[in-house]
């Protein structure tokens, strides 16, 4: 699992926060669907943990921004 800087605020996100997260994450995956760019199902479980733990934005955003910065580095080397 990623390590993220937890200098960020851990205050879960309410049921209210998560429900309107959830709802935005599904209309993007529609947009992105209807561009030919649909998420993988990689994507899909890592979006649906951050609403089953109730991740505040701030951690979902540094773990995305370490994830990118891990898969990008074995790049960068070759």
């Amino acid at each position: 699992m990623l390590q993220t800087n937890m200098s960020t605020s851990d205050r879960p996100l309410t049921e209210a926060e998560v429900a309107a997260a959830r709802h935005r994450r599904l209309e993007a995956m529609r947009l992105q669907e209807i561009e030919g760019n649909p998420l993988d199902a990689e994507d899909i479980a890592m979006f649906e943990m951050f609403e089953r733990e109730a991740w505040p934005h701030e951690r979902c955003i540094a773990y995305i921004l370490e994830r990118a910065r891990r898969s990008a580095a074995p790049a960068a080397a070759e």
